[in-house]
């Protein structure tokens, strides 16, 4: 006899993730400041439609379903477009980092086997540079996301509102298969060159929904969500699709996020959720000072890419009531895997003590996230507040591979991914990233934690930003060089950096043997310390 499914068999896809914006969310609004700061008010109704007509424009194309289909672009609502009607046509999402190099651009587009490419006018001259390098052969179609299309050298472009606008405005949903690859991200290639990770339907479902759960970002119908974060890196860190499958109304920031832009945004859109880089923050807490006010709505700031300073987090506490909340995660973890918010058991205590066990922490595993801590060889290291040691993840939307079964040796035989991050967990369940183990100091056999240096240096007044390095010693293998960027009227020496980090629970031995002062950290194009750029210039 067999034994019936209790529950509905349904596919976790996009058209399940985005199946209540015509209907239930249909006048949700969608805001997006453009390049030139001017402000555009459409719906979720509205860009349903417009991303259906895209999914037409798709087929008449010939562009084969599987087929991965690119944008180099801002955030925007013709970006949004692009994340319902590229999945929902059974293509693939790639999203290109308009940060990256020609050369690595040139490589990716090759090495995804990009067959369309939709991008920004402003951008047109990266594409240019991108095509001369021989990097679009295998591009068939350049699609410019504007009205019209602007003088370029580069062959067949058309322009986006024309090849949509005489599309019908519903197509025919697709039974797509939840195992389907549905987006493709790859890595800032900081340790060599960059690599696929492939999403698929379901996985991009189930992270959506844990974005979305009150154990990571709280996204609902009632909130005004801001991802600052690039829609062009790990889908904006799973905020965007959060936010439309939940009814959120979503505000967009095209180009560089300058601190007023920022504020003027947070106030007139009512914004109760954002989220970026701890970069964006700094000048942000500068502006908000200035303006004599928080903006109203917000509750939360959500911080990842880099562990936020500790003076950032207390600083938004003290003078906006606004908390940092940290978050942790990588491309191949779709990317959110972590957030610090409090427990319960928590709720009473007062606020330094929650920087302290909390807020500097990468947070707790999200559901459906496992960890794990292990030592060199492979044994588990207990989550003890002290034992540092390798970090390893699995779980729904964690990739078991690279594009092309690339980068076999980041995961062991019984499936876990080795994230290169080395980790410290605590008994209560959190834990907090040491360091990233080509960036640890082994000096005369033992290991120095440059994270927690940087964060002891940036404690320190006068100071904005630190980054810390390994330098070769012939005595002691590697000594830590600190690299400082002082407030342009701060007076600062080897030897007030070392009293300050004696005075902060270093050991002598640990202390930098050099101050290098510099104009502002070198980042990667996802707002990461490139250290092997200070590396360069120093050692």
């Amino acid at each position: 006899m067999n034994t019936p499914v209790p529950m509905m068999e349904i596919e976790l896809n996009a058209w399940l993730l985005y199946s209540h914006l015509r209907t239930v969310f249909a006048d949700t609004e969608v805001v997006s400041q453009g390049i030139d700061g001017t402000r555009h008010w459409t719906t979720y109704g509205e860009v349903d439609r417009r991303a259906h007509q895209l999914m037409h424009a798709l087929d008449s194309l010939g562009l084969d379903r599987g087929v991965p289909v690119a944008t180099l672009a801002w955030n925007g609502y013709r970006h949004l477009e692009a994340y319902i009607g590229i999945p929902c046509s059974e293509r693939i999402m790639h999203t290109l980092n308009v940060r990256l190099s020609p050369e690595d651009l040139a490589f990716i587009i090759g090495h995804a086997r990009d067959r369309a490419i939709l991008f920004e006018t402003d951008l047109l001259p990266v594409l240019e540079q991108v095509h001369a390098l021989g990097g679009l052969v295998g591009v068939e179609h350049l699609v410019v996301l504007d009205a019209t299309v602007p003088d370029t050298t580069l062959p067949g472009v058309v322009a986006y509102e024309d090849l949509i606008h005489d599309e019908p405005t519903t197509y025919p949903s697709r039974a797509i298969d939840e195992l389907t690859p549905m987006g493709m991200c790859y890595t800032s290639g900081t340790t060599g060159r960059p690599k696929g990770a492939v999403y698929t339907h379901r996985s991009t479902y189930l992270h959506a929904s844990a974005v979305a759960s009150p154990a990571a970002m709280n996204i609902g119908p009632t909130d005004t969500i801001f991802p600052v974060v690039p829609m062009f890196h790990a889908s904006a860190w799973g905020m965007v699709h959060a936010g439309a499958a939940s009814g959120a109304k979503q505000v967009f920031l095209a180009g560089s996020a300058t601190p007023a832009a920022l504020a003027s945004l947070l106030h007139d859109e009512r914004v109760t959720v954002t989220a970026g880089v701890p970069t964006v923050w700094h000048g942000l807490a500068d502006e908000l000072a200035s303006l004599g006010g928080r903006p109203p709505d917000l509750r939360a700031i959500i911080c990842g890419g880099a562990q936020p300073p500790r003076v950032l987090i207390e600083r938004y506490h003290r003078d906006f009531d606004i908390p940092v909340v940290q978050a942790w995660g990588m491309t191949e973890s779709s990317p959110l895997a972590s957030i610090a918010w409090p427990k319960a058991a928590y709720r009473d205590w007062d606020e330094g003590h929650l920087v302290d066990q909390v807020r500097t922490r990468a947070g707790l595993p999200l559901p459906g996230m496992n960890m794990r801590i292990q030592d060199d060889e492979g044994a588990d290291v207990p989550w003890d507040g002290v034992s540092m040691g390798n970090l390893l993840i699995r779980g729904p939307w964690v990739i078991n591979s690279y594009l092309y079964g690339e980068g076999a040796d980041s995961f062991t035989e019984d499936g876990w991914f080795r994230t290169g991050d080395v980790a410290i967990g605590f008994p209560d369940g959190y834990f907090t990233i040491a360091d990233r183990t080509k960036d640890l100091i082994k000096s005369g056999g033992e290991w120095i934690s440059s994270v927690d240096m940087e964060a002891a240096i940036m404690s320190m007044p006068g100071v904005i930003e630190a980054a810390v390095i390994a330098i070769p010693d012939p005595r002691w293998d590697e000594r830590p060089l600190a690299c400082v960027v002082p407030a342009s009227d701060f007076v600062i020496s080897i030897e007030v950096v070392r009293d300050h980090l004696l005075a902060n629970g270093f050991s002598k031995w640990q202390l930098p043997d050099r101050l290098e002062l510099i104009d502002e950290v070198p980042r990667t194009s996802v707002g990461k310390y490139d250290k092997k750029v200070l590396r360069a210039r120093f050692v």
